[in-house]
This record gives structure tokens, sequence and C-alpha cells, in this order.
């Protein structure tokens, strides 16, 4: 009976982040209230409550629901020991994060929150270095690739890791931004593994 419950309240919980998920691309963060959220899934507001103490709290997990997914299937290309090139895992690792945002519609939302619905003020105010967290992290795993390319002799003579690193966090950034400004179907979808391949022979020897 106790296990049905956990069940029950994780179902619970779940069902709550995928409301708001849809409510903040529906309304946006900031004009997106707890009431509403919990009518969407269907629940109490207590019900909330009773499992996010307040909106930030509830937009992380609905970052993170996604997020944790997406980073392990990048992550086991970056770090595949397969790919003896450290620029192959690299560009694998950009590709399979940019198959993932055209492929599945619950990811793109979620960047979408992020990037064009969710006004960094009030309540939303401390939040925003977390937010940028993930990027952070994408900067530092790369540059330590880069070092490690050019290292084995792989990363073309006079490049330096650092700002290497950088430019393809850039180049990442804005390919990200203008995919999510693009309507479905446009075409730029095919063309992204073109661009990071692009991108990745300018580093290549």
């Amino acid at each position: 009976m106790v296990r049905k419950t956990k069940e029950e309240a994780e179902q619970t919980r779940q069902e709550i982040i995928h409301a708001a998920r849809r409510v903040f691309h529906a309304c946006g963060v900031s004009r997106s209230s707890l009431d509403r959220i919990a009518r969407e899934a269907g629940v109490t507001r207590g019900a909330v409550y009773w499992h996010f103490k307040d909106k930030a709290e509830l937009f992380f997990a609905m970052r993170d629901a996604v997020f944790e997914p997406m980073l392990g299937s990048t992550d086991a290309i970056l770090y595949d020991p397969a790919l003896s090139n450290p620029l192959d895992a690299i560009e694998g690792s950009i590709r399979e994060f940019f198959r993932v945002l055209v492929e599945d519609g619950e990811f793109r939302q979620v960047f979408e929150i992020m990037v064009s619905r969710c006004e960094y003020v009030d309540e939303f105010a401390s939040v925003e270095q977390e937010v940028g967290r993930p990027a952070l992290e994408f900067l530092q795993k790369i540059e330590r690739m880069y070092r490690l390319a050019a290292d084995k002799g792989c990363l073309r003579p006079g490049l330096e890791p650092g700002m290497v690193a950088r430019d393809t966090w850039a180049f990442t950034s804005g390919l990200l931004h203008l995919l999510l400004g693009c309507r479905r179907g446009s075409g730029m979808e095919a063309e992204i593994p073109e661009m990071i391949a692009a991108h990745m022979a300018l580093r290549r020897i």
C-alpha cells in the first residue's frame, strides 16, 4: 500500500511538471501562476505546494526532467573511449544535442521557455545564474576536449584550445537561438549536421 502511495505521488509530481511546461510555454513564466498549473495538471494548489516550494523550484524540476537524459546521451558520446580523436567526440556530442532538440518536442519546448518565455525578474531575479550553469559546464567540457585534441596533435596548429572552445560555445548558442526562432518545416533542421561538420572542419588538421 505504501509503495502504491509513493508511485501515485511520483505520478502526480510528473503530471505537475508536464503541466508546468505546457503553461510556461503558452503563457510565459512570469504570467503563469501555480493555480493555473494546478488546474492544468488536474490537482489542487496544495498538491503543487506539497511537491514544490515555489515556482522557481518547479521551473528547475521541469528543466532537469529533460536535461538529465539529454546530458546522459551527449556525455556518453563526448567521453566515448572508442572515439580516439577528441574532435570527433565534440562534433558527435553537439550533433546529438541538436538531434534531440529537433526530434523531441518536450525538450524543444523547455528551451523555448528558457530562451524566450522567461523574464528573470521578481522571484526569478536570483535564479538566472543557475539557469545559465549548464551552458558554462558545456564550455568547460569542450575546452578540456580541445586541450586533449591539442595534446594528441589533432587540433590545427596555431589554434588556442580555450579560444576555440569559446568559439564553439558561441556557435552552438547562436545555432540554438536561430533554430528556436525558425518555424518547423523551414528546412533548417536538415542543414544542422552539415553546419556542425563545417564548423568542426575548421579545427581539424
